[in-house]
């Protein structure tokens, strides 16, 4: 006899399971077992990324939750009573559709509604959603297995009881399979209750590791959970048997009683449905003269288009746009593009700057001409079928940028327009990767943090790579010594293999959105995830689907990326600046993308602040290829990306861009297609176009090869090849020339960047090079603007700036906003904002006391700023950094006299508050009131210039009013080649010494 698990926990289960589920698949698969349950605790993170790959495996899935119950009404947030817990713990498994949507609708409820310590339904929401469901008793800590526990027999009679009147013959009560203490005697009570109560029971064994010897890295897990030692005697254990059990294992627990085994495979039987395949896009509202949204769409993108062509459109335009048109209309899409249509026109309509395009979605004339996009299609050769390819559909993905400030603004707006429980942000996971899983591991294994600090460092690590635990080993010789030589790191490091990978907390995806026709929950579950110090379960804690953003996908639902990217904020500030010291604001989108002065700043290297291109190796690109236009910016963004670097694709666009390597084509109608890169396919859509030209297939099927060629699939390259190889020799190409363009698409085109969103970002590029060619002052306060908080930046760009000839000056309270200002076309004032120590309201209250005038004293500013804004650690921050040098005295004198103007200061605006002022203006009877003989700054010498230095440095990060090297300037001009800015592009050269 087989047994099924339907009491499961993986590694969703946070920092309380240790499966993860592709183990768990072929755990089941290799045991012979026909179906097997995950019961994550209070979620279902797992359920559409376990099913689907069970399903693919031959596996039976069973979707469940191990749900928390409250004992009451789960509104009520408190302890029943001192040291008991506030939930009972209850296993639910969907038997059908009914029953999954249920599941759906309990986890989310229970995260928006019950939350306390732990998402929690409570009876009320389970006889409401109990169709559908299949439950079980849980573990020891059960309502049942609790009261049983407590000799509160009558307790446990009544609450099974009423379990099984809600749930009927879907009610079970639970046996374990192991030795966990009370275990033995809670199963023969259970078995006892069973046959009083004539309730059916099933075998479980609450499986929270996969083998035996999983034990001890499950139980670490358990302590960085926990917060605790591993030594820690008075922590909580589980038992070594609660692992992924075979039959024979369960079998031998309960020899008498085959039915619990039995009973497994009955319910493995019942459970099971298939997810519907379908698309979940809210209707989107029509104005009355209009029926359908096809027909809003249509109107919409030929007036749209008008616009942009003119009321006159040419046969190329009017083709395009009706082919896109019939496709979206099609294939049901014309409510997704009017949804992006509708918040990006809100966006612009308040006045909140939208990036030009990202992704392939620059690639259709319709989202061009409903103004989603601002790069034409047609001027730059992108096609639409990279983006919506009408043979193989799918949902369209467009993700738009917005200025990085004001990005909540329009999440905002589409949740006043579908409705806030129709709209949510996404949930991200935090994973142990490698250098987290060594601090976690050793930091319950007793390592000092120094300690495990040392260890991690020894790993390669990266924004886009990371070597494994176990790769180090072998691979990093002194993480492989002290692997063979010192058991407390052989150990902590075994451990940190074991766990690294596993999910160890929740987050908010930074940019993803999701939208549904309906309340959320009727569609996925949903879940609550701390923000800003809230809880999970407070009026503060953000909402978020339980499914990750590639469940959610597949799940059919709408869900888009709405990204904060700060380059537009830049823009948007230096626009401003432009604005207020000129009196008139540049069109970017009117300006010549050829002006010779721009190309000029590139080809010398001054790319610091420019889109994209500030690393060293982009620098050294734009100047090896002589940048001389916009398509030089556009080949460059695709070829600066790691697999075309590894492939030295980026040498030979260089060579051939200065004339030192011949450009061939192996054929004359390659020409027009590679002849704007060199004859280096750079872009996806040269692959495209190469295949429709050659094999003659349409732009459709071409994309199949694309894609083939991009997966890296070798099967599948092979096929696609094969067709496009087929076709175009039987359309009489050579078979030589063919079969080597072949091997050109697969090793070059598997590399290739969609030049939709080269094209795109490439804009934006080239909006921040023209700003500072052309305005650099303004250009230069916005960019520091756009780094406060990040010192290192702070020092880059005052630097540039200065290289520049533009004076950034030291703040001051009379001149300086919380931004950096300028002043005029050479000098910058710095922003109170990159001041340590100095929050925004600090800075609102200075802001909002000049408006009445300047500050004319150092005791002025103290009497007239808001004391309850400005403290003590305010005060000294703007002396340091020089921001009250302009109010007649000097630092020392500042720092002297700080205490009794605060308290004098302080003193006033309390009696100013509570109103003891005479009829006549005077103090009050009684009041000190701020009326006295002019003050004046102590007598105290003036700070040495390194005392002065010193504390500057300590509250900006940097110096600015001075340098401790100045008296040495000229000594150093004479003996050093570079300044520390220019290393990073500096190659040097060798020398001979003697």
């Amino acid at each position: 006899m087989s047994f099924v698990h339907l009491h499961c926990h993986s590694e969703y289960s946070l920092l309380d399971g240790a499966n993860r589920i592709d183990d768990l698949i072929a755990r089941a698969l290799e045991l012979e077992q026909p179906a097997l349950a995950i019961t994550d605790h209070g979620n279902l993170h797992a359920a559409w990324e376990f099913q689907e790959k069970a399903r693919k495996a031959k596996l039976k899935p069973i979707i469940g939750m191990e749900a928390y119950v409250a004992p009451g009404d789960r509104r009520v947030k408190g302890r029943p009573a001192p040291g008991v817990k506030p939930y009972y713990h209850l296993v639910l498994l969907a038997r059908d559709l009914v029953g999954y949507r249920n599941l759906v609708k309990l986890s989310s409820l229970a995260y928006t509604e019950g939350f306390y310590a732990k998402p929690r339904v409570d009876r009320e929401l389970l006889a409401k959603y109990s169709e559908g469901l299949i439950v079980s008793s849980a573990c020891l800590a059960g309502e049942i297995a609790v009261n049983l526990d407590a000799g509160n027999v009558e307790g446990a009679r009544e609450a099974a009881s009423w379990y099984a009147d809600v749930f009927k013959d879907r009610y079970y009560l639970e046996v374990q399979a192991h030795d966990s203490e009370g275990q033995a005697k809670h199963n023969a009570a259970m078995i006892k209750l069973g046959e009083e109560l004539n309730l059916p029971l099933i075998a479980t064994n609450d499986a929270h590791f996969l083998t035996a010897g999983d034990h001890d890295a499950h139980d670490i897990l358990l302590c960085i959970g926990l917060g605790k030692d591993y030594t820690d005697q008075n922590r909580m254990h589980y038992d070594r048997g609660l692992y992924f059990k075979s039959a024979p294992e369960v079998r031998e627990r309960f020899p008498d009683r085959p039915d619990v085994l039995e009973n497994t495979l009955r319910i493995a039987d019942e459970a099971g449905f298939a997810f519907e395949k379908k698309y979940y896009v809210p209707s989107f509202p029509l104005p009355p003269e209009v029926k359908t949204e096809n027909e809003l769409l249509v109107q919409l993108a030929r007036a749209g288009a008008q616009e942009r062509y003119g009321d006159e459109l040419s046969a190329e335009v009017r083709e395009r746009l009706d082919y896109e048109l019939d496709v979206i209309t099609r294939t049901g899409y014309a409510g997704y593009f009017l949804i992006v249509y509708d918040f990006i026109k809100a966006a612009r309509d308040l006045g909140i700057p939208v990036g030009p395009g990202r992704g392939s979605a620059a690639g259709s004339l319709v989202a061009y001409a409903l103004r989603i996009t601002d790069v034409c299609p047609l001027q730059y050769d992108l096609l639409f079928e990279r983006f919506l390819n009408p043979e193989r559909v799918s949902m369209p993905d467009i993700d738009v940028d917005f200025c990085f400030e004001r990005r909540g603004e329009v999440i905002e707006y589409v949740r006043q327009k579908y409705g806030k429980e129709s709209v949510g942000q996404i949930v991200t996971f935090g994973t142990m990767k490698s250098r987290a899983a060594i601090k976690d591991v050793g930091r319950t294994l007793g390592f000092t943090p120094a300690e495990t600090d040392a260890l991690a460092k020894l790993i390669p690590n990266g924004p886009a790579f990371s070597l494994t635990v176990k790769d180090a080993v072998t691979q990093v010789p002194e993480i492989r010594k002290l692997y063979g030589t010192d058991e407390r790191y052989t150990r902590l490091l075994d451990y940190a293999i074991a766990l690294e990978g596993l999910s160890r907390h929740t987050g908010v995806h930074a940019a993803g959105v999701v939208i549904a026709p309906g309340p959320l929950d009727e569609y996925v579950p949903i879940a609550t995830v701390s923000s800003k110090g809230a809880g999970a379960g407070s009026d503060e804690s953000v909402v978020v689907t339980q499914y990750d953003m590639n469940c959610l996908e597949k799940a059919g639902m709408l869900k888009m990326d709405f990204l904060g990217l700060t380059t537009l904020t830049v823009i948007r500030d230096a626009l401003d600046n432009i604005q207020a010291r000129t009196g008139t604001r540049p069109n970017l989108d009117a300006v010549d993308t050829r002006d010779p002065k721009t190309y000029q700043m590139l080809r010398a290297g001054r790319t610091t602040g420019v889109f994209q291109f500030e690393s060293p190796l982009a620098t050294d690109m734009l100047r090896a290829i002589r940048c001389d236009s916009f398509d030089d910016l556009v080949a460059s963004n695709a070829l600066l990306r790691p697999g075309p670097l590894d492939a030295g694709m980026h040498k030979v666009y260089q060579r051939r861009k200065r004339g030192e390597e011949p450009v061939s084509y192996a054929l004359p109608e390659l020409e027009p297609i590679l002849k704007p890169t060199y004859g280096v396919i750079t872009y996806q859509e040269q692959v495209m176009r190469l295949a429709q030209t050659l094999a003659g297939i349409s732009l459709a099927e071409a994309d199949v090869l694309r894609k083939a060629v991009g997966k890296k699939d070798a099967e599948l390259i092979k096929l696609e090849l094969g067709k496009f190889t087929s076709k175009a020799i039987a359309r009489g190409y050579d078979r030589k020339i063919i079969e080597e363009l072949a091997g050109q698409i697969e090793t070059f085109g598997r590399y290739g960047f969609n030049k939709s969103h080269s094209v795109a970002y490439s804009v934006i590029s080239f909006h921040t090079a023209y700003l500072k060619a052309h305005y650099p002052a303004d250009f230069m306060a916005a960019i520091l603007s756009s780094s406060i908080g990040d010192t290192d930046s702070v020092v880059k760009f005052i630097n540039e700036a200065r290289e520049l000839g533009i004076e950034v000056l030291p703040p001051d309270v009379n001149e300086s906003g919380y931004k950096f200002t300028v002043l005029d076309d050479k000098r910058i004032r710095f922003g109170l904002g990159a001041i340590r120590n100095v929050g925004r309201g600090a800075i609102d209250s200075i802001l909002s006391a000049r408006r009445a005038g300047t500050f004319t004293s150092f005791y002025d500013f103290t009497d007239r700023v808001d004391l309850r804004a400005c403290n003590k650690r305010v005060f000294e921050a703007l002396i340091s950094s020089g921001a009250m040098d302009g109010l007649g005295g000097h630092r020392a004198q500042y720092w002297t006299a700080l205490d009794s103007a605060m308290q004098e200061a302080s003193l006033a605006q309390q009696e100013r508050e509570m109103g003891q002022v005479s009829m006549f203006g005077g103090p009050a009877d009684g009041a000190t009131g701020a009326a006295h003989a002019p003050r004046v700054l102590p007598n105290v010498a003036p700070m040495a210039e390194s005392e002065r230095l010193t504390r500057e440095k300590e509250i900006l990060g940097f110096y600015i009013s001075g340098h401790p090297l100045e008296p040495y300037r000229v000594e150093c001009e004479l003996f050093a080649s570079h300044t520390v800015s220019q290393l990073g592009t500096w190659t040097p050269e060798p020398m001979t010494l003697g």
